[in-house]
């Protein structure tokens, strides 16, 4: 019960806490006033709720006060304690250290699982053999939801074990077509490309290219999708993934998540043609991505760089489809791709 009233004024929003507020909260398990003017008694004597004194006290018996200050600090030390407590019950290979600089509300709702997880590897250990997330998601916590669709995924790279689980990835298959000229070198270039026109309009010249395969990307779809390339296309050589997207906020925005996951190289002859075509306009709605244009524009000179950031505060944006088939087609061939690398 006290830890309970502890993790639920530690994840309180504001920093001090009306009497009415602080009631309501602990009405499901304090029903009586005696027991909830106990419990907030307790926690003053212990200095995790400090009278505002400006606000005076009740004339109940015992009486409480109208406002307290909520003292987090020595929350977080109980909190800390209990995180000590746990990691020397928990098998060895839980990280709990992540939990520390967090609000212990997460801890609060992690620790059902973790401790179905800790129990699974103690009578277990670590499995050898790959299944997809599902059957595993079930093993570990007894629902096949848990791992891709309600957080179980983050839970285990919160403790440092997802990777260790061996966990095949649920998402949708990559898309791709495969140029048999290149598929047994020991080097080998792949390109993405975001939208469905651009992959049609490049398909047939495909082995007249130096690439290995053509990717279609499907939006943000290709985000997951790429996780399944080693499983799909397991060809033991030198991957170097080349990426084309649209112009706009979104565009590079599923370049830069595709990049922090492998590294992916812009097709810059496509990028630098679509540059000297006069830009589309529609995309006003989309979110700014700061962090992914910081990453994408320093590839560019200073003047395309300039000519984009405008662009793109006044809601234009240059889609893949401004180049033409046979434009695609004759960049594809002619370019040099291997400087890029």
């Amino acid at each position: 019960m006290d830890q309970q009233i502890k993790r639920l004024l530690a994840t309180y929003k504001k920093k001090t806490i009306k009497l009415a507020e602080l009631e309501f909260l602990m009405k499901s398990f304090l029903p009586t006033y005696a027991a909830f003017a106990e419990a907030v008694l307790q926690l003053e004597k212990q200095g995790i709720l400090v009278m505002v004194k400006a606000k005076g006290r009740t004339s109940r018996t015992p009486s409480l006060a109208f406002n307290y200050r909520i003292n987090k600090n020595l929350i977080v030390e109980d909190f800390h304690v209990e995180l000590q407590h746990y990691r020397s019950t928990l098998h060895a290979a839980i990280n709990l250290d992540l939990y520390y600089g967090k609000d212990p509300s997460l801890w609060k709702k992690d620790l059902p699982a973790i401790l179905k997880i800790d129990a699974y590897i103690k009578e277990h250990g670590f499995p050898d053999d790959q299944v997809p997330a599902p059957e595993r998601s079930y093993a570990l916590v007894g629902d096949e939801k848990w791992i891709v669709e309600k957080g179980g995924k983050e839970v285990l790279e919160r403790i440092g074990l997802f990777d260790r689980l061996q966990i095949i990835p649920v998402s949708e298959p990559l898309m791709f077509a495969i140029n048999p000229k290149k598929i047994h070198e020991a080097s080998q270039y792949h390109l993405i490309v975001e939208n469905k026109t651009t992959y049609q309009g490049l398909l047939p010249a495909l082995k007249e290219t130096m690439f290995a395969s053509l990717i279609y990307g499907s939006g943000k779809a290709v985000i997951k999708s790429m996780e399944q390339f080693s499983m799909q296309y397991p060809v033991e050589a030198k991957h170097h993934f080349f990426y084309f997207g649209d112009i706009d906020r979104e565009g590079i925005a599923i370049w830069h998540s595709l990049d922090k996951k492998i590294k992916m190289i812009l097709a810059m002859p496509f990028y630098q043609a679509c540059l000297v075509k006069t830009p589309s306009i529609g995309k006003e709605y989309q979110r700014e991505q700061i962090t992914s244009l910081e990453q994408f524009l320093p590839f560019f000179s200073d003047e395309q760089q300039e000519q984009m950031k405008e662009m793109l505060a006044n809601g234009k944006y240059h889609p893949q489809e401004t180049l033409k088939t046979k434009e695609l087609q004759q960049i594809w061939r002619e370019s040099d791709w291997t400087n890029l690398i």
